[in-house]
């Protein structure tokens, strides 16, 4: 029988809310700490699928989520389309060659990089309970060739958004190759066992307009089409983090069942323009979840009431910081748990 989240993000308006959280399987929790120390670094995390599964079901087991996410990362796809990548201490992701040095016709694809993320899905769903929706997951065309391009990440994609003024037909063809890759690789993660799909759009903010048109809602969009073609059942979450007033547009044209909304879009605003009833997922600050208190509590229930018209899956506006303590996490799933609308 099908979990309070699932059942929300195909459409239904429950008087509870289901929770989960960004990054819930993550440096937090002592837990993962302990275990990252023993197998090593980050990408050696995610490859080992016992880990993963490990770790994507910590947080399961220690506060109950509604949903469980997949633990991986957004880059495994350029990794699978032949670009190098690590992971620096203090650093961040790495990609090479960049795509400012070298061709996209240069890379040798190894799709076999993408087989172990299905076994760690599999792994997960098989001890899963029927009652928690098993997440997975995949970055969304822009976010990825952002990457791809300047080989890192950077605050204002400076040199991804000139390359794709500079050579919009260069940088169609390495959107079009992500989106093939990524299409084959969420087919794959709900082939394995993953109930719902996230598309994360995490710098969708840089866009102007009609570039947030051609690089955000277009590749989604071939993305949703083609991944419910062959997974109909498998509700997908469009997450463009930034978007502000161009939110509305997304929503409405990139097929997505459900739409993530960040800290920075006011509920009300939101509940009032979205499209009438499409599930809504967010949108607490992260912050307030690393203050708690008082002022949690208080802002929670305005998101929670904000939302009481539509179907709601509560969440944060992006991911859980490193150093929130668990009693705040415990805080905020009390006082999602004891609302009713």
């Amino acid at each position: 029988m099908p979990g309070l989240l699932l059942n929300t993000l195909r459409g239904e308006n429950s008087a509870s809310r289901p929770i989960w959280l960004m990054r819930q399987a993550g440096r937090y929790l002592p837990e993962y700490r302990e275990l990252r120390a023993e197998k090593g670094g980050f990408l050696p995390l995610v490859y080992d699928s016992d880990a993963a599964a490990e770790i994507t079901l910590q947080p399961i087991q220690r506060f109950g989520f509604d949903g469980a996410i997949l633990f991986s990362d957004i880059l495994i796809v350029p990794y699978a389309m032949g670009q190098n990548l690590e992971f620096l201490a203090g650093e961040g992701p790495r990609l090479s060659p960049r795509l400012l040095d070298a061709q996209l016709t240069a890379l040798l694809a190894v799709p076999e990089r993408l087989n172990p993320i299905y076994e760690t899905v599999a792994k997960v769903k098989s001890r899963l309970d029927d009652k928690c929706t098993l997440l997975g997951f995949a970055g969304s065309a822009w976010t990825v060739a952002t990457y791809m391009v300047a080989g890192e990440g950077s605050r204002d994609h400076y040199e991804t958004r000139a390359y794709a003024y500079r050579d919009p037909q260069a940088f169609q063809a390495i959107i079009d190759a992500i989106v093939d890759v990524t299409i084959e690789y969420l087919v794959g993660q709900a082939e394995a066992g993953a109930e719902a799909l996230q598309l994360f759009d995490s710098w969708a903010g840089s866009l102007a307009p009609a570039e947030f048109e051609r690089w955000v809602i277009a590749p989604n969009a071939t993305i949703v089409a083609e991944v419910r073609k062959q997974c109909p059942d498998v509700p997908i979450i469009g997450f463009p983090k930034g978007a502000g007033e161009k939110l509305a547009a997304y929503a409405r044209e990139t097929g997505v069942d459900a739409v993530g909304i960040d800290e920075t879009i006011d509920p009300l605003w939101a509940a009032a323009t979205l499209p009438e009833g499409m599930p809504v997922q967010g949108n607490l600050d992260p912050l307030l979840l690393l203050s708690g208190g008082h002022e949690l509590k208080k802002q929670a229930e305005r998101i929670l009431g904000a939302f009481a018209e539509r179907p709601h899956v509560f969440n944060l506006g992006h991911g859980i910081g490193q150093h929130t303590p668990i009693e705040n996490v415990e805080q905020l799933l009390a006082v999602v748990r004891g609302w009713r609308g």
